[in-house]
């Protein structure tokens, strides 16, 4: 008689589990009902699968026959065809063969879709059956508990966890599948989500239920007192996850592993449906992955569970110090602190065997700790800030509470960040931007009317400094030092406030903007950051500028006279912008600004708005203050260039009107005048005077490249009013009216000569008029036939050095030759 087959070796270790002792079998009616149960269970799922797949298949199969039949139809007509058929053959292949084609594709289609479908409902199915398993045994009172040790029924729940985290691998890696090549397929897609999204509804909360529940049992959180602060010596506080044994550690490293593998799924799940919102056709893995990636910007779900039983110990501690924000900060910091040891050697090596490419264990603790930070501002601290700031007319205290909260966030976020990125080696050019530990300023993305509040907090701040600092006039000033000539002239290579001769009031005002801006900073995207600066510290800059136009208008209120107050007024006003707008393009090329113009470029147009960008600088963020800035020096400075040649006009309308004509009074018409004893006409020195005076105070006062412009501009000016005004053609130059315009000319010629080696290269019309003027008369003659008569009549100008007087303007000349004698 042979002996009977022993149990598999599953069965004898189930028994041994369950019937450890005699005592054990009073539960076994208990365990063979619940054994009843899950079959019954199990049956009841394989005949719904059985139904669906007999339901498919006979849905394939009706159309496959179908196809059959219509072949046969193809084959009995092509069956009795001839040599003399041959055009009713070519009929059937133009008219049938197309549609039969066609429906071989549609069939097929069919086949794949119905693979599809059936490998979905498969894996959804394994998802949903490791759910509900999950589900099912917490239901029941923890029956299997009663049976089971409790590592077991741990050990069970991770291999269940684990099932369902395959499954919705298996379902992304299938739907990815089918975005790709299938992106028509939307319904089954969206199917497959509803159904998923309902099962992880259940499954999340279920895996942080139990992940939870090992942390109290191993004794997290612990007590956020030192052991010896009894005796004023404060230690850091005992970290639990140092302090696990062998069994508890591997304990708590599955649950880990198994809660991170759910959370990389749902993160891949996240990626693909962000990737179908975007409308790609097309997916490539690296973006795929890389959006992956993002989804774990805001911190671990293992580590984050972490956090939150601390957060509720901590708030009791906060509530105390509501009007000391800064125990806050500090308690925050030094808790993320004691436990960064244990974080760091525990969890790695946790996050690198689950694969989270990239995920610091440092910088999620960090996330962590900050979002717990942030969720109590957000409930506590910022509401009673708001509603102070909203309902008290004296804002003062206020302004001063808001600025000082914001200190305390920079100081923070610059320590938790050090905290973040200890030990880790970065690239100084790289790293900025790339960490992904939390910012506490983040509070500013969800309530952008704080955003403005603060903005508006800066900027009255600002506002207010900078009234008391224009209130002296002194600050609108630049002291001249002693320069040498050379040395107020030469230096075209302008970079601070010095060179430009700026006055102090402008450089507070660049470096207030530049802290406001540096505290905009803080502010964890370019979003944020654009509306800040527009509200702050663009804002400011803005209202001075426009208090510097106000200066420059000083120039209209006065008469044809310029007066040297107002001329100063506008020349250290005209500096200013210079200075400030060489500061904003500077600031315009870094890095930051670019970016930041770049978005709002994009934005603008996003949102189908115009706005007028610098061809140089399509990006620009201050593109419209430099544009200002640069309109109001040049429109000014033509402002003073015409006040300082009207003034020349009046002066000296009486003498343009008698140039040329001989002065009988003070010379003989037939005196032999020497040039060199000959003094300048008397109604001209007061003329002389006046420009000499305002180009040696503009000189001094007014910045070098824009009195290089200026200087240049007033001798083109004086130049073509003096050529302009003379009655060429009506008068006729004695010869000594002619020598007295040339000592005139030079004595005019000698004012702007410090400026310049040839000064008569900016007088280009009196220049050539004085040349034809001094020819000899049979050479003027010669020439004026010439031009009379020839066609290239220019060119026979440019050949006796006459660059600028045309041949009309130069036969006029000419023609007021005295001729005679």
């Amino acid at each position: 008689m042979a002996s009977p087959r022993p149990p598999p070796a599953s069965l004898r270790s189930f028994l041994d589990a369950h019937f450890a002792s005699p005592e054990d079998l009073a539960s076994a009616p208990a365990l063979a009902e619940l054994l009843r149960r899950e079959c019954v269970g199990l049956d009841a799922s394989l005949r719904r699968l059985e139904a669906q797949l007999a339901s498919v298949s006979a849905s394939w199969l009706a159309r496959s026959a179908g196809a059959r039949a219509s072949l046969r139809r193809i084959r009995s007509r092509g069956g009795g065809f001839g040599v003399e058929e041959e055009d009713g053959e070519e009929t059937l292949r133009s008219a049938e063969l197309p549609a039969l084609v066609q429906e071989i594709h549609r069939i097929d289609a069919i086949r794949l879709y119905a693979e599809a479908a059936l490998q979905l409902e498969a894996f959804v199915g394994n998802l949903e059956d490791a759910t509900f398993s999950i589900v099912r045994q917490a239901s029941k009172l923890n029956l299997s508990s009663v049976f089971r040790p409790a590592s077991n029924e741990m050990q069970w729940k991770q291999e269940k966890l684990l099932q369902a985290v395959d499954a919705m691998r298996d379902i992304e890696l299938e739907l990815l599948r089918i975005s790709t090549n299938r992106p028509q397929w939307t319904n089954l897609i969206m199917a497959v989500d509803s159904r998923v999204d309902k099962t992880l509804a259940i499954l999340r909360p279920k895996a942080l239920t139990d992940y939870r529940a090992l942390l109290a049992a191993l004794g997290w959180p612990p007590s956020l007192s030192s052991p010896d602060a009894a005796n004023n010596k404060y230690s850091e506080i005992p970290n639990p996850l140092i302090l696990m044994n062998e069994a508890n550690k591997e304990k708590y490293s599955q649950s880990f592993l198994a809660l991170c593998a759910l959370q990389h799924a749902q993160a891949n799940r996240e990626a693909r449906q962000c990737q179908a919102k975007g409308a790609s056709a097309s997916m490539s893995d690296s973006k795929y992955f890389d959006k992956t990636a993002a989804c774990f910007d805001n911190g671990l779900w293992a580590i984050d569970e972490l956090v939150q039983p601390i957060a509720s110990r901590l708030e009791y501690h906060f509530a105390k110090w509501s009007e000391q924000p800064e125990f806050i900060f500090a308690l925050v910091y030094k808790i993320a602190r004691d436990f960064m040891g244990g974080v760091d050697d525990i969890l790695q090596p946790l996050i690198d065997r689950a694969r989270l490419v990239g995920l610091s264990a440092k910088e999620s603790w960090v996330t962590g700790m900050v979002k717990m930070l942030l969720g109590y501002l957000e409930r506590q601290i910022f509401p009673v800030l708001v509603t102070s700031y909203q309902a008290t007319d004296d804002k003062f205290e206020v302004h001063s509470s808001w600025m000082h909260l914001n200190d305390l966030m920079i100081t923070f976020d610059k320590r938790m960040q050090l905290l973040a990125d200890s030990g880790i080696q970065k690239i100084a050019s790289i790293s900025e931007g790339l960490t992904r530990s939390l910012s506490v300023f983040s509070i500013y993305s969800e309530h952008s009317d704080w955003l403005h509040m603060w903005a508006g907090v800066e900027l009255n701040s600002a506002q207010h400094k900078l009234k008391s600092e224009m209130e002296d006039e002194i600050n609108w000033s630049y002291s001249i030092k002693e320069l040498g000539l050379q040395e107020i002239t030469s230096n075209f290579l302008l970079s601070t406030r010095e060179d430009y001769k700026a006055p102090t009031i402008s450089e507070f005002v660049v470096k207030t903007a530049s802290a406001m801006i540096e505290r905009g900073h803080a502010l964890p995207n370019r979003g944020l950051r654009i509306q800040y600066n527009r509200s702050s510290s663009v804002q400011f800059l803005n209202d001075f500028f426009l208090v510097l136009r106000e200066r420059c208008e000083a120039l209209q209120l006065t008469n044809t006279a310029l007066e040297d107050d107002s001329l100063l007024k506008a020349s250290f006003a005209i500096n200013a912008a210079r200075y400030c707008e060489y500061v904003l393009r500077e600031w315009d090329d870094d890095i930051v600004f670019l970016e930041m113009g770049a978005h709002r470029k994009h934005v603008d147009e996003g949102q189908g708005q115009s706005h007028k960008h610098s061809a140089q600088h399509p990006c620009s963020f201050f593109g419209d203050e430099i544009a200002f800035l640069a309109k109001l020096g040049t429109d000014y400075l033509e402002q003073i260039m015409s006040s300082v040649l009207l003034e020349f006009e009046d002066l000296s309308w009486d003498y343009v009107q008698n140039i040329g004509l001989p002065n009988e009074q003070i010379h003989p018409v037939d005196e032999v005048l020497d040039e060199e004893n000959l003094g300048v006409s008397p109604g001209f020195v007061a003329s002389l005077e006046v420009v000499r005076d305002r180009t040696t105070k503009l000189m001094l006062h007014l910045n070098s490249k824009d009195f290089l412009d200026l200087w240049r501009s007033i001798a083109e000016g004086l130049d073509y009013f003096i050529y302009s005004s003379i009655r060429w053609g009506e008068l006729t130059f004695s010869d000594q009216g002619v020598v007295q315009l040339r000592v005139d000319t030079k004595a005019l010629l000698h004012i702007f000569r410090p400026f310049c080696l040839r000064p008569e290269a900016f007088f280009p019309f009196i220049s050539d008029s004085l040349r034809l003027l001094a020819m000899r008369k049979t050479d003027a003659r010669y020439l004026l036939e010439v031009l009379k008569n020839a066609k290239e009549n220019d060119s026979c100008l440019r050949q006796q050095g006459l660059q600028h007087v045309n041949a009309s303007q130069a036969m006029k000349i000419l023609g007021s030759k005295r001729s005679d004698g």
